[in-house]
């Protein structure tokens, strides 16, 4: 599940994961890495999406990733066990990256795995979890906020989840590298080369 739904603000409010890094899309590039998923699923404005990819939109649009990860989730097949959570704007994401992430959740014990970036700070929108898990947080929020999920922090949709931590330690740049500002797009045009 791929979400693109985000305003850019931090740059301008531009069609962010549009933008090309290495001569392809930031949403392109996201969902090849997970080419091999089905269902892939997108959620944001897609203009045009590949024709394998299942479209939705966050309600209301622009509502944040709790609200996107709600929709995206509705479009999934009810015997999808595992979803990817993804960011469009990882343009450095790879299938091996999503590969050690599925490796680290594989055993029993924890909800979902994620990357850590160099600090130790979570990026939880460059993870895999289990779909039951997330379905129930989701309810969980929903319940507590009235049904309304727009503008909920991501935090607090792992709030109790067991997440396993995942270092990159690959090669080549960090997977988790998100693209918040020109100078980002233009590190990840240099690494993407």
């Amino acid at each position: 599940m791929v979400l693109a739904g985000g305003a850019a603000r931090r740059m301008g409010g531009v069609d962010k994961p549009a933008l090309p890094v290495a001569g392809r899309s930031m949403r392109d590039r996201v969902l090849a890495a997970v080419a091999d998923a089905a269902p892939r699923i997108l959620v944001g404005p897609a203009d045009p999406a590949p024709p394998d990819v299942r479209v939705t939109r966050e309600q209301p649009p622009g509502g944040g990733p709790v609200a996107a990860a709600a929709a995206g989730l509705a479009l999934l097949d009810s015997d999808a066990t595992t979803v990817a959570l993804l960011a469009a704007d990882l343009p450095l994401l790879t299938r091996e990256a999503v590969a050690v992430l599925l490796g680290a959740l594989a055993p029993a014990g924890a909800d979902g795995a994620c990357y850590v970036d160099a600090e130790g700070r979570r990026q939880t929108l460059c993870g895999v979890w289990r779909v039951p898990a997330l379905r129930g947080a989701l309810a969980r929020l929903a319940n507590g906020r009235g049904g309304g999920l727009a503008g909920t922090p991501v935090r607090a949709l792992l709030d109790g989840m067991t997440v396993r931590e995942v270092a990159w330690a690959g090669a080549g740049p960090p997977p988790w590298f998100d693209c918040d500002t020109d100078q980002d797009v233009r590190r990840a045009e240099e690494w993407a080369r």
